[in-house]
């Protein structure tokens, strides 16, 4: 990379801190170890080299870099790797919002009717706000996941219906909870008409946008009341590390033997070359489980940032 590359490398990464996770230029010269001026003349050079529209038209050499040797390494169809190297979760997390949002849009914008599918978590509510408004009623949006918890409560990261909202389509419920009381409860959930109709049409999603999830006190599933801290610690005696649409996997993304898997009702992702199965997901510590889920082949897809991308490749 010449030494004009770099500058302008650089400036695209100030410029992308700077206007897509609304850091301060205080912050941005702290990441980057710049003083405060020289961070302000970065934001401004790429302003003047034409790097700056309505987003960041420049794509950043180190994060393109990454983001093929993902693709070579695992076989991934799709992958998009944001910058977030010095950066808070915070702006991690939005980064990878926006660049989520961008990946979404490009199948969205399809005229042709398409079924997509979509788990649950904070990491597809927050890329889902930040879709615009594309009007295409032709599409439907079903959900993976039934949001409901043991005490009948609902997850409030149920998106599928925002999804539906932004494109004006139809939203399918998967109607059950997550986990069923028992084998028994769980065959009368799965055998209901509506049950096998919403599924089936979820094993047919064109494209299917998921989170993947840790196993570890106060993990998404335990925090909103999907599973107990007993279960949480029998799995990761088991070996759990990740968990995707509430299948649990080890290191090497085998499912992990549980009691839960006999009460479990999601739709299990089935990654093709024509379906993919995209995984928003990054941020600190989060690599572990993003790595289990691509040895195990459950997406073939993947949005992160640079330090997750990094260490998935170390």
């Amino acid at each position: 990379m010449s030494k004009n590359d770099k500058k302008l490398d650089l400036a695209a990464r100030a410029a992308w801190m700077y206007y897509v996770a609304g850091q301060t230029q205080n912050q941005i010269a702290d990441a980057l170890g710049v003083s405060r001026q020289v961070a302000q003349r970065l934001v401004a050079s790429a302003l003047d080299n034409g790097l700056v529209s309505v987003h960041i038209s420049h794509s950043i050499g180190r994060c393109m870099e990454l983001a093929s040797q993902l693709q070579k390494r695992y076989g991934l169809g799709v992958c998009q790797v944001v910058p977030g190297q010095g950066m808070e979760s915070a702006g991690i997390h939005h980064a990878i919002a926006v660049a989520g949002a961008e990946v979404m849009t490009q199948f969205i914008r399809s005229d042709k009717p398409m079924i997509i599918g979509v788990g649950s978590g904070r990491s597809l509510k927050a890329a889902i706000d930040e879709l615009a408004d594309i009007e295409r009623p032709q599409h439907s949006s079903v959900s993976l996941i039934g949001a409901i918890a043991s005490d009948g409560s609902c997850t409030r990261y149920d998106v599928p219906l925002l999804m539906a909202q932004k494109t004006q389509g139809r939203y399918f419920i998967l109607p059950a909870p997550l986990f069923a009381d028992g084998e028994e409860d769980r065959a009368m959930w799965c055998s209901h008409r509506i049950y096998r109709t919403v599924s089936e049409k979820a094993s047919q999603a064109d494209v299917t946008f998921i989170g993947v999830g840790t196993i570890e006190p106060g993990c998404p599933l335990h925090k909103d009341g999907f599973i107990s801290g007993d279960d949480v610690a029998l799995l990761m005696k088991k070996g759990a590390v990740a968990e995707v649409l509430g299948h649990f996997m080890d290191p090497d993304g085998n499912r992990i033997s549980s009691d839960l898997n006999a009460r479990l009702t999601s739709v299990g992702p089935k990654p093709h070359d024509d379906q993919p199965v995209i995984a928003l997901a990054g941020g600190s510590g989060k690599h572990v489980a993003i790595r289990a889920a691509l040895n195990g082949r459950w997406i073939n897809g993947l949005v992160t940032d640079e330090v997750c991308a990094q260490a998935l490749l170390g």
